[in-house]
């Protein structure tokens, strides 16, 4: 979208000698990002790498300190020069792009360091946010800073951050998951984590598997644990969905999100019980027992229910049985 508002300086050439983070023109011999410092020694005879966050839906989130940085590297390292294209003639940027993605290989990479260890500054982004979020370029980030070079990030809009704030879910601890695995031992590790850890989780999820990465989210943490769906955040159709983990998975099962998805989950607070195998996602034992409730509600007799529940879960048919039958008996 044509997003509101301009950013300062939009169309203006950088000033001599680069920019500071202002705009405003660095002192000789500083670099666009100013006198802020950078992970690692700084190395005398190369250039700078600058990692710079981009907008992750709007076009006017991206601050006037990377709009400088852009116009004033020698080259610019795309995820997608198609992408990353559309802010050149918004802020008035004429750099040259270069494509650096996940299929690029070593040539494209050595031939940036190349460029940084001749002493010029070399800009990396990705299609939207920050480099190596999910996103390519780590390697790179790794062989100049492995090298002395130094290496400065110019932090901006982030999907993580802004699905964190909209989703009115606690969160003074948090980690980030990224893609969880489509499928397999490892995707059903990773949610019998997110269903132990007591900080809240982000997770980046495509419009066609969120409703089943919700379902096994439910499965997993609790039908009714709370959670947000954030989708096309900072663009005209944003729009966030809270609720729990049941009735979120339902809804996206009969409306299914569309454009990009973060998920927020909310933190648990118990250890889940890992299947015995065979299974498709982990089963915490309260959600197991909500199950067999369900079936005993239609009929079936509790010690059927802790059975078939067992069967399909791999939770302990005893464990099932004999938690309720504690309840009932105090």
């Amino acid at each position: 979208m044509a997003a509101r508002g301009g950013t300062r300086g939009r169309g203006e050439p950088a000033p001599s000698g680069g920019s500071g983070p202002s705009g405003d023109p660095a002192p000789s011999g500083a670099s666009a990002a100013g006198d802020t410092g950078g992970s690692g020694p700084s190395s005398d005879s190369g250039g700078t790498l600058f990692v710079v966050a981009t907008p992750i839906g709007n076009l006017g989130d991206l601050s006037e300190r990377a709009a400088a940085t852009l116009r004033s590297v020698a080259v610019v390292a795309a995820e997608d020069t198609r992408m990353t294209r559309r802010l050149w003639p918004r802020f008035g940027i004429e750099t040259p792009l270069v494509s650096f993605h996940a299929q690029s290989g070593d040539r494209r990479r050595d031939e940036l360091l190349a460029r940084l260890r001749a002493g010029e500054d070399v800009a990396l982004v990705s299609d939207a946010g920050t480099p190596v979020v999910s996103d390519p370029g780590g390697e790179l980030i790794a062989a100049w800073a492995d090298e002395g070079g130094r290496v400065v990030p110019i932090p901006g809009a982030s999907a993580v951050l802004a699905a964190l704030v909209a989703s009115g879910i606690p969160a003074p601890r948090w980690g980030f998951e990224g893609f969880l695995p489509r499928r397999g031992s490892e995707r059903r590790e990773r949610l019998a984590r997110i269903a132990a850890d007591d900080r809240a989780t982000v997770l980046f999820e495509a419009p066609g598997r969120t409703a089943a990465t919700l379902r096994d989210l439910a499965a997993a943490c609790g039908a009714g644990r709370r959670a947000a769906v954030c989708r096309e955040l900072t663009k005209l159709h944003e729009e966030v969905r809270r609720g729990t983990l049941g009735e979120l998975a339902a809804a996206a099962a009969e409306t299914p999100p569309r454009g990009e998805v973060t998920l927020v989950v909310a933190g648990g607070d118990g250890e889940p019980i890992r299947p015995a195998g065979g299974t498709d996602v982990v089963i915490d034992l309260a959600e197991g027992r909500r199950r067999v409730d369900a079936l005993v509600a239609d009929g079936r007799t509790r010690s059927d229910a802790a059975k078939e529940v067992a069967r399909a879960t791999g939770l302990a048919r005893r464990a099932l049985f004999a938690e309720r039958a504690q309840e009932v008996d105090r």
